[in-house]
């Protein structure tokens, strides 16, 4: 069979041992002991043709629960929301897909565009003054925003508040602990964090609290009333946000954030198994130096026309070495361009209507859903397009979800296995997507299996 590349033939691998000055491959492995190498053949699978490999790979493909075939109400950070099919047509252009970083302004102005475009809309949906290229995710955006808070008041304490994905509380966990800083968990009441822990915990020595909004739970965060408690010592209030709810909440910006993070998911960026994803990042002016990352900037070339530059660059590793603000060297430029994509081809009113029907869906869900004998909502606290139930005991939701899969429902997530005091707890996920009949449906086989 014709190959689409071009293999390593035999005269290819005599003419490099000659050049490297050895008589064969087996030459290479000469300072290893015989009695340590592997003698024999390898169990793997045999070796497979173009079209058998595709029909392999097909088939593999085809035991995932994807979007398309199965109806979600799955969340906990990775949302079934709307792709436009304008994003997939620019993103496979190949002057995106194929770029890395971009380092040579001169060649490379579309792509600083497009993140200057990202950018742009990130400081609008937060109500901060500047915000970077991306991060990798959320989550890891969280993590170095603890740095942040370190590095600008010389601090070694990090409050965080226990209704941040556990996940991200993992990874902010390893950043502190490169660190050598302290993190405090204040816990939850209603779902939301305990304000009275929050005050109590707060000190001259805490160097920003963390909050997430809408939290892990899917409650909405009282922002106004923990702004004051983070910043009455003088530490950095931090907030990680569902951008989509900002089409609809006030910005986390004008409620006092110091650093707003997220992850840009929601925004035309499929689930894909879990990642990869795109985080936000962004800060008021006062951090605007702090902040990790690329900047894309503004300016004018000698012409007067409008050009785009990688700015304060002087913050990075590969000028500043150990005394850079942050070891992260890269973004997920491809993907905030699905997010800016997305953006731009909803507009304001667009994003304030997907956020409405979010939210509309999700009361209605829980609505429906609460009709169930034993079933009732776990927390009081306002939610977005996500809400917590509580089973009844006797309910396994590991055994429920797989029976949901067998109706072709993707059932919700099981926080039980975060937490043993959630047992019988199901973070259930409503967006834009659910169909009225969908969500009946759902709560009918919910009720049958009950």
């Amino acid at each position: 069979m014709q190959h689409r590349y071009l293999p390593t033939t035999e005269q290819d691998r005599k003419e490099m041992l000659e050049t490297i000055g050895v008589s064969s491959v087996e030459d290479l492995f000469q300072d290893i002991p015989q009695s340590v190498r592997f003698q024999g053949t390898l169990d793997v699978s045999p070796m497979l043709d173009e079209h058998g490999l595709l029909k392999h790979m097909r088939r593999l493909a085809g035991k995932n629960a994807d979007h398309d075939q199965y109806t979600s109400f799955l969340g906990a950070g990775i949302y079934d929301h709307h792709l436009p099919v304008v994003i997939n047509h620019v993103i496979s252009r190949s002057e995106f897909y194929t770029a890395y970083t971009p380092y040579q302004p001169e060649i490379s102005q579309g792509e600083l565009q497009a993140i200057f475009e990202f950018q742009s809309y990130i400081c609008e949906l937060t109500g901060m003054a500047a915000a970077n290229a991306s991060m990798y995710d959320g989550a890891t955006a969280l993590a170095e925003a603890g740095a942040l808070a370190h590095g600008a008041t010389k601090r070694k304490q990090l409050v965080v508040s226990a209704g941040i994905h556990p996940e991200a509380k993992q990874i902010i966990a390893t950043s502190a602990h490169g660190l050598n800083l302290e993190i405090v968990e204040i816990g939850c009441k209603d779902g939301v964090t305990d304000l009275e822990q929050l005050a109590a915990a707060v000190s001259k020595e805490t160097a920003g609290v963390l909050v997430q909004s809408p939290n892990f739970y899917g409650c909405i965060e009282d922002l106004a009333a923990i702004e004051p408690i983070a910043h009455k010592d003088g530490a950095l209030f931090i907030v990680s946000a569902n951008p989509l709810s900002l089409g609809l909440l006030e910005t986390p910006g004008a409620l006092g954030a110091d650093v707003v993070v997220g992850d840009a998911q929601p925004f035309g960026i499929p689930s894909s198994l879990g990642g990869p994803t795109c985080g936000y990042f962004a800060v008021a002016t006062p951090w605007l130096r702090r902040m990790p990352g690329r900047i894309v900037g503004q300016t004018v070339d000698r012409d007067g026309k409008r050009g785009f530059v990688l700015t304060l660059q002087a913050r990075e590793q590969h000028i500043r070495r150990e005394k850079a603000t942050s070891n992260i060297c890269s973004n997920q430029a491809l993907l905030a361009l699905c997010a800016s994509v997305y953006l731009s081809t909803m507009g304001k009113q667009g994003m304030q209507e997907v956020a409405e029907l979010n939210l509309q869906k999700a009361h209605y869900a829980a609505e429906v859903l609460t009709r169930i004998p034993g079933v009732s909502l776990a927390y009081g606290s306002p939610f977005f397009n996500e809400f917590t139930l509580k089973l009844p005991e006797t309910a396994s939701i590991r055994e429920l979800n797989e029976r949901l899969i067998g109706e072709g429902f993707i059932g919700g997530y099981d926080l039980g296995q975060d937490d043993a005091a959630l047992q019988g707890h199901l973070l259930v996920a409503v967006t834009e997507r659910r169909s009225k009949a969908e969500i009946d449906e759902f709560a009918e086989r919910l009720e049958a299996m009950l």
